[in-house]
């Protein structure tokens, strides 16, 4: 049998601190990814709402969400590195998330002379609604 539960706002045990049901479904992740992209096939760590990834090339993985989001205007936050604590040349590295889509999404990482690189740390936290 399915149950719902319909509120307005949730509130802590104290009867304090309130936020409204539409700032948690609007402010929450939907789909995040911790990935180690010198590894076999780009595997993740650790991820949620991320059905897949597929390495198609050095620095550059697609990943595919579990769930869809409604379209492809929809927001995230990356984060690479080499995963070293040498500094020289440890941020030389431009990187983004391209090839927005409603189901997938691509990950670009190039070195600074622009040429495509595989790193050991890659985070992206995707925001927005899903379908």
């Amino acid at each position: 049998m399915t149950s719902e539960l319909r509120v307005d706002t949730l509130k802590d045990a104290s009867g304090n601190n309130s936020i409204a049901m539409s700032m948690v479904f609007g402010g929450t992740a939907k789909a995040w990814a911790n990935q180690d992209g010198t590894a076999d096939d780009a595997a993740a760590r650790d991820s949620f709402n991320i059905s897949g990834i597929v390495d198609t090339s050095a620095g550059n993985y697609t990943l595919s969400f579990s769930s869809n989001m409604s379209s492809a205007n929809w927001t995230s936050q990356i984060s690479a590195n080499n995963g070293t604590t040498d500094v020289s040349g440890a941020h030389d590295y431009g990187f983004a998330v391209v090839d927005r889509a409603a189901g997938s999404y691509r990950v670009d990482i190039e070195i600074a002379s622009n040429s495509q690189t595989d790193l050991s740390l890659v985070d992206t936290v995707v925001h927005g609604d899903l379908a």
